[in-house]
């Protein structure tokens, strides 16, 4: 039977996704071939051996449209003949294209693929996909939300009013991804999978001085007064401290068979062993990564209890604090080198920036399973589980 394996894992540097950002006067296809550099040489393959790339990227448009992961592959000097596409599914782009990508090697229909993803918010800043004005969503969802949907703020502080997730516990989480993130810079744990660019060689968001005296201080990212009307629950605690920030930045994954791997002579990093996507309340929207953490599980027919390691992507502190009382993992155990609020989350990339920090602190740590899920605009979210071997 085949499987799916992970070979090797690489990510820029996330830089701060102003016009000031240590990345902001990269080309976002750049960033991408950069990644997809990057992996051909770190694994030593022939790129024309790969069937195919998979990149995800959120705001396709400007300088991120016409399909950016096409562009990416040219400009990385690959073959003409190796083929791209990109896919949206907002901030689970590019996980979407791992579970694409295994499932592809699974089935047959690859032998080796690029699950990869870029974001340039500085050069194409978010909703820059929706002219002023215009509707994405139809009269259709209008009808059905007569209300309104609204933006993921008020998602975020939405949760925090529902599991009762205070000020004081969103930016405590906030300043230990903060430290978790300058520690592991410091004890070279990022080495394995960051490839520097131009001269940029860290994460340009991660603050190791990080205080909740100093979060404490921060005014509320959100407050809006007809929101405030509406959800007279919500207490306006979602900062720009406690939230992750903009950025720009690249990752890339490289996954085969465990049959190709051994006969090209790639060392495994992780299985891919199991999958799940699934919607979720709209409105809420961000707390898809708790049914489909459960979903997962039960394809992986694994429990809780058995991951030793978790990923879940901290587009707000409130998100991952009330998957954490829905599933009771233990927090010692979820994003253990920091995750994006220190990271940072450049959108398109961040799912295969968390598998790449995910298989290598797999390694690093010993662990045999590990769960990676997103939350995602709209009301998604992904979930995988790794195993090492």
């Amino acid at each position: 039977m085949r499987d799916a394996v992970i070979v090797e894992a690489v990510r820029t540097p996330i830089g701060k996704g102003k016009p000031n950002g240590a990345l902001s006067h990269v080309h976002p296809v750049e960033l991408l071939a950069h990644t997809l550099r990057t992996l051909v040489e770190r694994s030593g393959i022939d790129p024309e051996l790969i069937d195919d790339v998979i990149g995800g990227t959120v705001d396709q448009v400007g300088e991120q449209a016409m399909n950016t992961t096409r562009y990416a592959v040219l400009s990385a000097g690959f073959p003409e003949s190796v083929p791209a596409t990109t896919v949206d599914r907002q901030c689970g782009s590019s996980q979407q294209a791992v579970h694409f990508a295994a499932q592809g090697v699974l089935s047959g229909a690859y032998d080796m693929v690029v699950a990869c993803g870029v974001e340039s918010m500085s050069r194409v800043p978010m909703w820059s996909n929706v002219p002023e004005g215009e509707d994405p969503f139809g009269p259709g969802v209008a009808r059905r939300y007569p209300e309104g949907l609204v933006p993921q703020g008020i998602s975020a502080e939405l949760i925090a009013a529902k599991w009762s997730i205070g000020r004081e516990r969103m930016d405590a989480f906030a300043v230990s991804s903060h430290h978790k993130a300058a520690g592991a810079w410091e004890s070279g744990l990022f080495d394995a999978e960051v490839a520097p660019l131009e001269g940029v060689t860290r994460d340009e968001c991660v603050r190791p001085g990080s205080t909740t005296e100093i979060l404490s201080g921060l005014k509320p990212a959100y407050h809006d007064p007809a929101f405030a009307e509406r959800f007279p629950q919500i207490e306006w605690n979602i900062t720009a401290g406690n939230a992750s920030p903009i950025n720009d930045g690249a990752s890339a994954v490289l996954i085969t068979s465990s049959e190709t791997a051994a006969r090209l002579g790639l060392r495994p990093l992780a299985r891919l062993h199991s999958f799940a996507v699934t919607g979720s309340d709209p409105t809420l929207m961000l707390t898809g990564v708790i049914p489909a953490t459960e979903k997962v599980l039960r394809r992986a027919s694994l429990t809780l209890d058995d991951i030793d390691l978790f990923e879940v992507n901290e587009a707000f502190s409130s998100v991952v604090l009330a998957w954490q009382q829905e599933t009771g993992a233990d927090l010692a155990r979820v994003n253990v080198n920091g995750g994006a609020i220190a990271l940072g989350h450049p959108l398109g990339a961040s799912g295969t920036r968390l598998t790449a920090t995910l298989v290598h602190a797999m390694r690093q740590r010993g662990a045999r399973y590990a769960l990676q899920t997103m939350c995602e605009a709209g009301g998604l979210a992904n979930a995988m589980v790794l195993e090492r071997v």
